[in-house]
């Protein structure tokens, strides 16, 4: 146990020495003093004044060179921490053009040109919370400086009819979301030819969350701006793009603008002060007794159903709490429940106390969760532990996705005055909306990536001051190993900003709404990636109808809008609004893709530590409507999953079809091993919930649902072995599970090295009797409708995939699988059972029949069988 930082909260962590024994590790990171420039000369002096006025004496070093980038038009990537004041950077040249031009128009009320070309900003952020935010920001210097010449507003999907078109007439700055400019902006580009024709910066926030699928298709909404621009008149605006934490800035921040790299300039040194930051890992205390749940109506747990830890988040719950991405939702057989032999403590009840005590000591905190269901529960047990002190107790609340957007608002606001003490929150508040002066944060889980545990944690101790951090393990083989190996937290690289804007299948509905923004030209090919290669996703296109080619260029001329044809965020349906029966008052929302889960008939949904009951759900209406009830149980959800392989025969083989979405199968022999690649149905339901008495987490009852099935429509890639070579591989049928499942992990975690994705993006599968192939099977799906080409990739590199897996695991000097081979930061089935030595094993023996290269060097390998035309 290394020396406890002398930090103050510290010692109320650990209760005076009481709790000494749950600290694994800490860290202190030390303080840094600030580094300040002159304003640059270029500066508008009131808007320099406004600055000043709000406690700005002088920027930091990093804001003056970021700025100074921009205003000499060099596409810049601001990499500096939380809190580093990044929006001054980028608001100091944009608020002084618009000043510049403005003074102009007033000097010389003749010159046309000069009101013609009053110079736009257009500021994009993941979320509408971080736009709000950003917009009190901007308000807030503009009065300060006494100045209302600068136009400024947000503009999204909940703007009225009125105010977006005074917005489109009038605003210089508009801040909004690659939604609304995928959907509603560009497609109507001739309404906003006034911004598109000015536009002279693009702000892109928080740019480490455009990664995978998501960082691919913003890259194309970003060129389809540009190209827009440019035809309005408008010369390339030049782009910021602002991370608080990111690997590589200039590298990713040029994949998603579509320059080169050199033409990106990093800053990344950061010269604002900065408090020391204490950071220390904490492993909640084992239980004396367990008691696992009931058994089940049909006298056990089934197969196909996952474990519902006590305390803890839903398993079946994706991560990022509304975020589009993947689950890792692996339905091997599990045996039935076994009591753990050491149990710990939950983190959410570890998290409750420690944001209890914090707030008792007049400490200003964020607890950080890994649900909505764990937000409430941290929320509502601290208020519960501070009874005795119930002017602490009114000063906690829960902040999470769902919650109506003026409820947001005022939490944010509450916080900030601190009027609030405690808030347990999900990642909504990850991003940068701007909470400054907390004195610590709680991550109850870990969050998924380094990237993310740094955002978090640089919540505490903002604006120079000290700060305390502490990141506490759930019961989980990964949060397990984290707080155990503390150089895997601390001294471990940042995840780098994955994505590929080359993905044909992300390109080519870009490039159909492009075409129906403007017929698409031989010039604008470049501006999309390389020309060869849009050629030939553009051939495609014409050949399937989707657009028609001309001397002129490429043209959509079909009826429907071209923007349908792709998701963004892969959100997938209207969320299910929440109202109170006999009010109408609502109470929020639920994702469409947890509704079943969430706020199924029967089901317990708390809000700000009130209780309700859903007494009916209606998925055509996409409402819940719920009873207020004081109860002392809550429900948890349960579900099973399955995936078939579409076109394969009855008889167990594949058929000679192709699906409805135009993915061939394909399959290949490596002797016994079969390899396959084509199109897969994954289809979860919700079938029945669990009520369960609080604390003690006791049955209460089981009851059965009927609800309907989802099912994602997507392409896999698979192998399959038969038992015998199991067998010879010394695998006993015991070791099958986790020997399939661990290499599952694995695979997924190294896929991302070959096919340019992010592990989000896909999902996986592993069983050891699959009813389509009838052998042990390990299935990798990319986890978007259709596909999006990381699944064929994998096929095509197959024996390179499989080695990297087989070499990583291998390596690995851990004895039982961790993080960095086999354990995955988003399963669902809680990394269990995981067999590192026996995946090796199994990786080998499927390796061993990895055939020769084709003589002929065909692309195909032997044994690949096409299917029929």
């Amino acid at each position: 146990m290394p020396d406890a930082p002398a930090h103050p909260l510290l010692d109320v962590l650990l209760a005076h020495g009481a709790r000494a024994e749950r600290m694994t590790a800490s860290r202190v990171l030390p303080a840094r003093t600030a580094e300040h420039a002159d304003w640059p000369a270029w500066a508008d002096t009131t808007v320099v004044q406004g600055y000043r006025r709000l406690g700005v004496e002088r920027p930091w070093a990093h804001q003056a060179l970021a700025a100074d980038l921009l205003h000499r038009g060099r596409h810049t990537a601001l990499a500096t921490s939380t809190g580093s004041g990044k929006s001054l950077a980028f608001w100091l040249p944009a608020l002084s053009a618009v000043r510049e031009s403005s003074a102009a128009a007033t000097l010389d009320p003749g010159n046309i040109a000069s009101a013609r070309t009053r110079p736009t900003t257009l500021y994009l952020s993941p979320t509408k919370a971080l736009a709000a935010d950003q917009l009190n920001a901007l308000d807030r210097v503009l009065d300060a400086a006494g100045t209302r010449d600068v136009r400024v507003a947000t503009c999204d999907g909940d703007t009225s009819r009125e105010e977006r078109s005074w917005v489109q007439d009038h605003a210089d700055v508009v801040l909004t979301n690659p939604d609304f400019l995928h959907y509603a902006l560009l497609p109507n580009h001739r309404r906003w030819s006034r911004l598109l024709k000015g536009l002279r910066y693009v702000v892109v926030d928080e740019g480490h969350a455009y990664r995978g699928v998501f960082g691919a298709h913003v890259s194309h909404v970003l060129r389809r701006l540009a190209r827009l621009a440019e035809r309005y008149g408008a010369e390339r605006p030049t782009v910021v793009v602002a991370s608080a934490t990111s690997a590589e800035p200039a590298v990713s921040a040029a994949r998603l603008i579509g320059v080169r790299p050199e033409d990106v300039t990093a800053v990344a040194r950061d010269t604002s002060p900065s408090g020391r930051r204490t950071v220390v890992l904490w492993q909640p205390p084992e239980i004396a007794s367990w008691r696992p749940p009931a058994e089940d109506a049909e006298g056990g747990t089934p197969s196909s159903m996952r474990r519902a830890d006590p305390g803890e988040p839903d398993p079946w719950a994706l991560p990022g709490d509304g975020v589009a991405g993947a689950g890792d939702t692996e339905v091997e057989p599990v045996a039935a429940e076994v009591p753990p032999e050491h149990p710990r403590r939950s983190a959410t009840a570890e998290a409750a106390d420690l944001l209890a005590d914090l707030a008792a000591a007049g400490a200003r905190s964020l607890a950080f969760t890994r649900s909505r269901r764990g937000a409430e529960s941290v929320a509502q047990q601290a208020r519960d532990h501070l009874r005795h002190a119930p002017d602490a107790a009114g000063r906690i609340a829960a902040y999470r996705g769902g919650y109506l957007p003026e409820e947001r608002r005022e939490l944010e606001r509450a916080l900030r005055t601190g009027d609030l003490l405690g808030l347990a929150t999900t990642n909504a508040l990850e991003l940068g909306v701007d909470i400054s002066g907390l004195d610590a944060v709680l991550i109850a889980g870990w969050p998924g990536t380094r990237m993310s545990l740094w955002q978090q944690a640089g919540r505490a101790g903002r604006a120079g001051a000290d700060g305390l951090v502490a990141f506490v393990a759930r019961e989980d083989p990964l949060d397990t190993y984290l707080v155990t190996h503390p150089e895997a937290v601390f001294d471990a690289p940042l995840e780098a900003t994955v994505f590929d804007p080359a993905n044909p299948h992300v390109l080519a509905p870009h490039l159909c709404a492009a075409a129906q923004e403007a017929p698409l030209r031989t010039e604008d090919l470049a501006l999309f990636g390389d020309p060869a290669h849009v050629r030939g996703v553009l051939d495609v296109l014409v050949a399937r109808g989707a657009l028609r080619r001309r001397t002129s260029g490429w043209y959509w001329t079909h009826h429907q809008a071209a923007t349908g044809l792709t998701d963004l965020r892969g959100a997938g349906g209207t969320p299910v609004r929440v109202v109170e029966h006999g009010t109408g008052r609502m109470l929020g929302t639920v994702d469409a893709s947890s509704a079943d889960g969430q706020v199924h008939d029967g089901a317990v949904y708390v809000h700000q530590g009130t209780t309700y009951v859903v007494n009916h759900l209606d998925l055509t209406d996409h409402t819940a409507v719920v009873q207020r009830r004081k109860l002392d149980y809550g429900t948890w959800s349960r579900s099973v999953m399955s995936v078939a392989i579409e076109g394969w025969d009855d008889d167990g083989a594949p058929g000679p079809e192709t699906d409805a979405t135009g993915h061939d199968l394909l399959t290949r022999q490596w002797g016994p091993v079969a390899w396959g690649l084509g199109p897969v149905e994954v289809t979860s339901q919700v079938v029945s919930f669990q009520r369960r008495r609080l604390p003690d987490m006791q049955v209460l009852g089981t009851e059965q649902l009927e609800l309907p099935e989802h099912t994602l429509g997507t392409v896999a890639v698979w192998w399959s072995v038969p038992e015998w070579v199991l067998r010879a591989s010394d695998i006993t049928p015991e070791q099958t599970p986790g020997a399939l499942h661990a290499a599952e992990h694995a695979a997924i975690g190294l896929l991302p090295l070959l096919a340019t994705c992010d592990r989000w993006d896909l999902g996986g599968v592993s069983t050891e009797l699959h009813p389509d192939t009838g052998e042990a099977t390990v299935f990798v799906y990319d986890a978007y409708p259709g596909g999006a080409g990381f699944a064929e990739r994998a096929y095509h590199l197959g024996a390179t995939w499989l080695r990297a897996t087989r070499d990583a695991i291998a390596a690995c000097p851990c004895s039982d699988g961790c993080p960095a081979c086999v354990q995955s930061p988003k399963c669902g089935s809680y990394n269990a059972p995981l067999d590192k030595d026996a995946a090796v094993r199994f990786l080998d023996a499927v390796l061993s029949h990895e055939p020769e290269p084709a003589a002929d060097g065909a692309a195909d390998a032997p044994g690949v069988t096409r299917p029929a035309a």
